[in-house]
């Protein structure tokens, strides 16, 4: 974590920012945060806009930015894995074919690589024909980025958000499964009544959701808001799978549940 203290240029007592300094790092260590280490940038993000080369306006972006890149970490990326890139959108080009956009989760993908079509509908094998990158061609897009695939003989309506492209025989379409999951409180935006076995939410995986009935352990006649469970579910179609998959249960368009697929059954 890097904090930003904005508004400095309201104080004019440096002795009131150093204050409020520590009592942002008293915070910072009171909920696990390295409160003595966590760089703090004090500035003005207003003095910032309006060109100001000072130590609060742009000097301060130009910390910010410092912070970031030395502090942060840079995230893993699972290159090593069987490529997987949930689908987010799917266009047609004239004369190219159809290309469908989404964030590689895991591997690569090259040019000329075999891929399958996974997901809500039957599984359709097709070739990668390019690589697309915030409008530049590439050989190859891996875990992290955000690419557009082109596809080799697919039609648009072959294709659509929900499924996945994965390396042939990497991940299979399932419709059972067992999980655990864990039902939002009140307090936290869950449901404010305990559903019961037949409830038929939407089971949200990576890019779309998914209706499916819920069968509760035997002895279970309920399941309370905050209540962590072992449930089976089916679903009304089949969606790229395996264990370890996390999901949310959503109904009515707010997020009710968490969980976690447990073990595929069929």
């Amino acid at each position: 974590i890097i904090v930003y203290m904005n508004k400095a240029d309201m104080v004019d007592d440096k002795e009131l920012l150093e204050l409020v300094e520590m009592e942002v790092r008293e915070l910072l260590s009171k909920y696990q945060f390295p409160g003595e280490k966590t760089p703090i940038v004090i500035g003005s993000a207003k003095m910032a806009l309006e060109g100001d080369k000072g130590e609060l306006g742009e000097g301060s972006i130009f910390k910010l930015a410092e912070a970031l890149d030395s502090y942060i970490p840079q995230p893993e990326r699972l290159i090593d894995g069987p490529f997987l890139m949930p689908v987010e959108d799917v266009f047609s080009i004239s004369g190219r074919g159809t290309v469908v956009t989404g964030r590689v989760e895991r591997g690569i993908v090259k040019v000329g690589d075999t891929l399958e079509i996974i997901g809500l509908k039957p599984t359709l094998v097709t070739v990668c024909t390019g690589v697309e990158m915030f409008r530049k061609l590439l050989d190859q897009g891996q875990a992290g980025d955000n690419i557009g695939v082109l596809l080799r003989g697919t039609k648009r309506e072959e294709v659509e958000r929900g499924q996945v492209l994965a390396k042939p025989g990497s991940i299979t379409p399932h419709t059972k499964f067992t999980c655990e999951v864990y039902v939002l409180s009140k307090e936290e935006g869950g449901r404010h009544t305990p559903f019961f076995p037949g409830y038929r939410p939407q089971f949200y995986f990576r890019t779309t959701d998914v209706t499916g009935s819920i069968e509760l352990p035997a002895g279970t006649e309920m399941v309370m808001p905050g209540d962590n469970i072992g449930m089976t579910v089916q679903l009304i179609a089949p969606i790229a799978m395996e264990e370890g998959l996390r999901f949310a249960i959503r109904e009515g368009g707010r997020t009710v549940g968490a969980g976690v697929v447990a073990k595929v059954i069929e």
